[in-house]
């Protein structure tokens, strides 16, 4: 028997502190943490249950394959759907929002998530993990609609991720810290085996694509070219460079030993009337929770991403998060004009 605490045992001793908690709130997380479980199996089984092939291709039984951003989108709503926690559910993979049908029970929850974030890494076996938040529906839940969905990151009640690597693990926040729990696959339970992870407020490490660099704007530039130029240059000390394009990923590597990820607005993006490139609702805003929780920083590059009103479902931000010293650093570049 494992005598660790697993994330239920955990959500529950949470909770309990909290005035007038009914179990709804432990009860979605539970049905979050089992869709992660399921989705971690189909991750680690891949090729071998069929699902790495594109959506619309065929396998040799005339099947039609289903990628496996798909399948979990499906499996997220399906474990979510049935047990009267939600009001409706919003996804990266759909263009719409998913109100609960009439046949369940509407609960007061609304869900946001990312079923498979890094799912172009996917066919070399890089990590990828599932992203999600809840909020409350304003109105108590009984029509659901767009709107209700775009409230501000400071209002989320929990955010977390799953990490389907070497090990599969949770990383939860419910605005009290954030605990790290990793899936004993021999009784099937997520175990905490990170408490209070904290993010180091000085680092030595960034993460950027830098391919990107002729199409970033001046703060952004100045603040890798400064790492870049090491003990000789302006900061005096040298910088290690990683990029997965993974950013569940990058943000466990940065919670792990600190960091910091960019993927900030760049003239490309400009040309093409994005915003940026990650998603504020199901990406930006539940990442930011967590690291903000840890003790680390999250912006857009002038101001801090959980401050921003939504403006649609699938409203993209530029992102610069991690060691709290670095990114005001870069915060006051951007200030500052470059």
């Amino acid at each position: 028997m494992h005598n660790g605490t697993t994330v239920t045992q955990f959500i529950i001793e949470e909770q309990r502190q909290i005035a007038g908690a009914t179990g709804d709130f432990t009860s979605l997380l539970n049905d979050i943490v089992t869709a992660c479980k399921v989705i971690s199996n189909l991750v680690n089984h891949g090729a071998l249950v069929g699902v790495l092939g594109s959506a619309g291709s065929e396998n040799v039984q005339g099947e039609t394959q289903k990628k496996l951003d798909v399948l979990a989108n499906d499996v997220f709503i399906r474990s979510n759907e049935w047990a009267g926690h939600l009001a409706a559910m919003a996804s990266e993979e759909m263009d719409e929002i998913y109100p609960i049908s009439q046949q369940y029970t509407r609960g007061k929850y609304l869900l946001t998530f990312d079923p498979l974030d890094g799912s172009s890494n996917i066919d070399v076996n890089v990590s990828v993990g599932t992203i999600f938040s809840i909020l409350r529906c304003p109105g108590g839940g009984e029509a659901p609609t767009e709107r209700d969905f775009l409230q501000a990151g400071t209002q989320q009640v929990a955010a977390g991720y799953a990490l389907y690597g070497p090990s599969t693990m949770m990383v939860l926040t419910t605005g009290n810290g954030v605990n790290g729990f990793t899936l004993d696959q021999n009784i099937g339970e997520f175990i905490l085996t990170h408490p209070n992870m904290e993010i180091p407020v000085d680092t030595q490490e960034f993460a950027i694509n830098a391919s990107n660099m002729r199409f970033w704007e001046p703060p952004v530039r100045r603040y890798v070219e400064e790492c870049l130029a090491g003990k000789e240059g302006p900061r005096g000390k040298d910088f290690n460079m990683r990029w997965i394009a993974s950013m569940v990923a990058e943000v466990h590597r940065i919670l792990t030993r600190g960091g910091v990820f960019m993927y900030p607005m760049d003239a490309k993006m400009k040309d093409k009337g994005q915003g940026g490139k990650l998603r504020l609702l199901y990406e930006a805003n539940p990442m930011s929770f967590i690291v903000e929780q840890a003790g680390g920083g999250s912006i857009t590059g002038t101001q801090r991403i959980m401050d921003l009103q939504p403006e649609g479902l699938h409203q993209r931000v530029p992102v610069i998060l991690g060691s709290r010293n670095e990114v005001e650093r870069i915060q006051g570049y951007h200030l500052a004009g470059g």
